[in-house]
């Protein structure tokens, strides 16, 4: 606990210190010390500097009789009423500082009980994605639906979700024929890419990634003619008010 409360106070080692090592114990005494406590006058800390110093237990046992510590029971405790002392001082020493960041806070948290907390009805909402009993929820589906299963359940998700969407709609379920793809199959493997690789499993996959971008394009394409089509008929309708027109000069 007394490491954080180093950090707050802006000592840099703090995730450093180790209270059994005597050495780290007096160099954190002396910073406190000399940065927040200022028992001592700058002349007065010489014997407290030298922590190497043999009679160096001897010097902090007076300081703390100076500092009018309560506690004499042992070194830990010791420093942790030290730290509690600094942090005390460094608050009122910058009262106006703080005073400032408590009303903020107030303020804040005013306004966090002001706007309300909506409670989604959707139970999709309180779902848990990763947990093991949507994952065999998504592969039962995936299953069912013939779709092969992908290491990452989210994507097999959404291989169903397209599929649903393509084959299993309104318009689909009311004219399942309209949808069934007839005619001959396209000879994918028979056809020329425009490039050769060494390995043959690599090249039917090349293959395969050219002409789903080829159908990508063309899905794009298709809804590029659509968002035309759709700004002609609007822009493309004149209407024309004879009363305007005039004849000669």
């Amino acid at each position: 606990m007394f490491k954080r409360r180093l950090q707050a106070l802006g000592y840099l080692e703090w995730d450093k210190v180790n209270i059994n090592d005597p050495q780290h114990f007096r160099k954190v005494t002396l910073w406190l010390e000399e940065q927040k406590i200022r028992q001592y006058s700058i002349q007065d800390r010489k014997e407290l500097r030298d922590i190497k110093s043999e009679s160096w237990p001897k010097t902090f046992a007076k300081y703390c009789e100076d500092v009018k510590c309560p506690v004499s029971s042992n070194n830990m405790d010791q420093l942790e009423w030290l730290i509690g002392r600094a942090i005390w001082l460094e608050a009122e020493n910058n009262t106006e500082q703080y005073s400032i960041n408590v009303k903020e806070m107030k303020l804040k948290m005013k306004q966090e009980a002001l706007v309300p907390h909506l409670k989604s009805t959707n139970p999709l909402d309180n779902l848990d994605f990763e947990s093991n009993e949507f994952k065999n929820g998504v592969y039962s589906v995936a299953k069912l639906l013939r779709i092969p299963q992908h290491p990452n359940h989210l994507v097999t998700l959404k291989a169903c979700s397209k599929l649903v969407q393509r084959r299993l709609n309104s318009e689909c379920l009311r004219n399942p024929n309209s949808k069934i793809i007839r005619g001959k199959p396209f000879p994918i493997m028979n056809c020329d890419p425009g490039f050769q690789l060494k390995k043959t499993a690599v090249e039917n996959a090349a293959k395969i990634l050219a002409l789903l971008y080829i159908q990508d394009i063309r899905n794009l394409q298709t809804k590029i003619n659509e968002v035309i089509v759709r700004v002609q008929s609007v822009t493309a309708n004149p209407k024309t008010d004879t009363k305007l027109g005039k004849v000669g000069k």
